[in-house]
């Protein structure tokens, strides 16, 4: 270890007394009555010292002021350096920032929100290969035409024509030349130099309804099960408390894809998972055969006799009823007379 070392971790006499230099500049900085006590002093280097003051301003609980101060080599005089509020160890401080990619969670996005995807993102992969590619059993344009306009004659000259008699000469040679060029214009159509968009990947993708540019990776498929088993999955206690899990359940909906296998879309309003992905195994109260009600009885129509007919007496029959039979009197009944 240096002097000079040991010399910076010792605060310099003059510098460290000048406590009241160090209070008067941070005043002027800060309002009145906001410096408290004077704290500690720290030794910046040789002949450098920062005095530290106790903040009393709201909100800024465990901040201090620190001011630095500094002397020349063989000077008595003590010069400001500059004034500044320092947190402290038991400050009140904002958390780390963190990238908006990183403190994003499900539930944050709202309407108008656009949430950008990575151009390496682990839970997309492409959905097809090769966009700009022709394909590789695909003619070359060019060759095509160079094909056509060869002649037909395997040594690659066109037999001159004979001149019958009373022709000029000029019938041979360039004449015939001009003649041919003209015949292939008027035979050999015009081939496009590129192939159309349409032989192309991405049209023929587009075309069968797979012209997504990217699509679920494994681990993105991966990561999506976890999160939904996690939520909607056979050990919440919802799921531990059902009667019977969803693969039984009427209200179920089957995904497409291999992850029906496992997942499906509850379609009970009443289920606390109604339009949610959940699991084969997850399961709730609303199972559609977990407690079927009883139909109410219903009793048989009255069944009416349009056919015979129903004897009724005209007059009611004196044995039947409850009301006692009345005896009417006679002559032989004694009548009280002598």
């Amino acid at each position: 270890m240096s002097a000079a070392t040991t010399r910076s971790r010792t605060p310099d006499r003059l510098c460290a007394e000048a406590v009241d230099l160090a209070r008067a500049a941070a005043e002027e900085v800060a309002a009145p009555g906001l410096v408290g006590e004077h704290v500690s002093v720290v030794a910046d280097g040789d002949r450098v010292v920062t005095h530290l003051f106790e903040c009393r301003e709201i909100g800024y609980r465990g901040w201090r002021w620190a001011v630095t101060v500094a002397r020349a080599s063989r000077a008595k005089a003590v010069t400001l350096d500059e004034t500044v509020l320092l947190p402290g160890p038991d400050a009140l401080r904002a958390p780390e920032w963190v990238p908006w990619s990183e403190r994003l969670r499900p539930g944050d996005m709202g309407p108008g929100d656009l949430l950008p995807t990575e151009a390496d993102d682990l839970r997309l992969e492409p959905g097809y290969t090769g966009e700009d590619q022709e394909p590789p059993n695909a003619p070359d344009a060019v060759a095509v035409r160079e094909a056509a306009q060869e002649p037909e004659d395997a040594a690659g000259e066109v037999p001159e024509a004979p001149v019958a008699a009373g022709e000029p000469a000029l019938a041979t040679g360039a004449f015939a030349d001009l003649v041919e060029a003209e015949d292939a214009e008027l035979t050999t159509p015009d081939l496009p130099t590129t192939l159309p968009a349409r032989a192309r990947i991405a049209s023929v993708a587009d075309e069968l309804g797979m012209g997504r540019p990217r699509v679920l990776s494994r681990y993105g498929l991966h990561t999506a099960a976890d999160r939904w088993e996690e939520e909607f999955g056979p050990k919440t206690p919802m799921a531990q408390a059902a009667p019977a899990p969803c693969v039984s359940c009427g209200f179920l909906v089957p995904l497409a894809g291999s992850l029906r296998q496992a997942f499906g879309i509850c379609a009970n309003e009443f289920s606390p998972a109604d339009g949610r992905v959940v699991s084969l195994a997850y399961g709730c109260g609303g199972h559609s055969e977990a407690a079927v009600m009883p139909k109410p009885p219903v009793p048989p129509p009255p069944v009416l006799d349009t056919v015979g007919s129903d004897t009724f007496p005209l007059h009611p029959v004196r044995d039947e009823g409850s009301v006692p039979t009345v005896q009417e009197p006679d002559g032989s009944e004694d009548l009280g007379h002598s």
